[in-house]
């Protein structure tokens, strides 16, 4: 069934499959015995993009609302938010809330007003739910106004329970480093619970495809391509082709979207920037609308996503466009990632705690976690070009 939507699957109302009706429970559970107890607790719920992980957090603040007004439930008079860092997540969010008698446009909050709100007043949140807390920052941050060293710790001194997702394959930016092993030792003395979602709702494909897509953007490796009748999975030789591909998708089914790896010049100072191959150039996306998410606008089939724009979305078909600093090994028939040639100098801003052999490892870590988060969006089809010679070659001759 084709979305209409990019964020659709979010309703709170929304059907839970048999997993995630289980870890729903779960979390009831969990979060009414520390409010009987008055033990602070974390559940870390983990699993791939495209597992449901924000559909369980939207019917779960829902639910935590309706129950703050009943008086016989054990949720009666709680003061509970979802945090999360991604704008375009927090735009769907407050959609909802215009939608959901229950739910307050005040009840989804960025990471660091919420902190410095709680600070400032001297008060506790009784659950806090933490959506890609993967991108929760473990530095100081001038501009994004957050002056302590580490989101999490700071949400949870303002919390007596805290439920967040997580996935190590989506960290983009090295003030937001997280992997499992920094996870495990911040939940070390701590008491915590960990659900792992496995499911696969988004991409409506073949086991093998799904592996296909898992090998490439959790490893780099290229594995030979599937032939299944279910997912459109076609690489490209000329970018421009794949777009006008991608344009009759989108005429077709809706939902069909443009996206690149940040390979290619930007700056938030006003200009136009372009995304370029031989024969294409197309604008870099501007987010200009303060309510509607940028997948959702129909005039953006004409601009390129980025990352930031799309994690965390669906749509019905994805063109990539893999940049300059994406290129392949033969020796180890793996992507080869340069560091050097990645145009998201956000990304890279360095940090003390990190050795330089130790900065260059997370910096080819983020370049892939970002070529994971946009193989992962399109539901029905997937449209491939590589900017390097050798690595189109390669996926040519897959």
């Amino acid at each position: 069934m084709l979305t209409n939507t990019a964020t659709a699957k979010l309703a709170p109302q929304t059907e839970l499959s048999a997993q995630q009706a289980t870890l729903m429970q779960q979390l009831l559970d969990f979060s009414a015995e520390h409010l009987a107890t008055r033990q602070t607790g974390l559940f870390v719920i983990k699993g791939a993009a495209g597992t449901g992980k924000s559909v369980v957090l939207s019917a779960l603040i829902n639910t935590l609302q309706q129950a703050s007004q009943n008086a016989s439930s054990p949720f009666y008079r709680t003061h509970n938010y979802l945090l999360v860092n991604h704008p375009e997540m927090l735009k769907t969010y407050k959609q909802i809330a215009a939608t959901q008698a229950s739910l307050h446009k005040k009840d989804f909050m960025k990471p660091t007003p919420f902190i410095n709100q709680l600070t400032k007043q001297k008060r506790m949140a009784d659950i806090v739910l933490v959506d890609e807390a993967h991108l929760l920052l473990t530095k100081s941050d001038r501009y994004n106004r957050f002056t302590q060293e580490n989101q999490l710790t700071e949400i949870c001194k303002h919390s007596r329970i805290v439920i967040l997702v997580f996935d190590e394959h989506q960290v983009l930016k090295m003030k937001s480093y997280w992997n499992n092993t920094k996870l495990a030792a911040f939940l070390a003395d701590r008491p915590h619970e960990t659900f792992q979602l496995t499911q696969q709702f988004r991409v409506h494909a073949q086991p093998a495809t799904q592996h296909w897509l898992t090998a490439l953007g959790t490893q780099g490796k290229l594995l030979p391509r599937p032939l299944d009748p279910t997912f459109d999975l076609r690489i490209f030789a000329d970018a421009s082709q794949l777009y006008q591909q991608l344009r009759q998708r989108d005429h077709e089914y809706g939902l069909a979207r443009l996206v690149a790896t940040a390979d290619f010049p930007y700056k938030l100072d006003g200009q136009t920037y372009y995304v370029t191959a031989p024969g294409f150039r197309l604008p870099w996306d501007k987010n200009m609308d303060p309510n509607v998410t940028w997948a959702e606008r129909p005039a953006t089939l004409d601009e390129v996503g980025s990352i930031y724009t799309i994690q965390g979305f669906d749509l019905n078909y994805v063109g990539i466009i893999l940049g300059p600093a994406v290129g392949y090994d033969p020796a180890t028939r793996r992507l080869k990632l340069i560091p050097d040639k990645y145009q998201d100098h956000e990304a890279f801003k360095r940090r003390a705690d990190l050795s330089e052999q130790q900065a260059q490892q997370v910096k080819q870590q983020i370049i892939l976690n970002s070529i994971n988060v946009l193989l992962q969006r399109g539901r029905y089809g997937l449209y491939l070009y590589a900017s390097d010679p050798k690595l189109r070659a390669q996926l040519l001759a897959l």
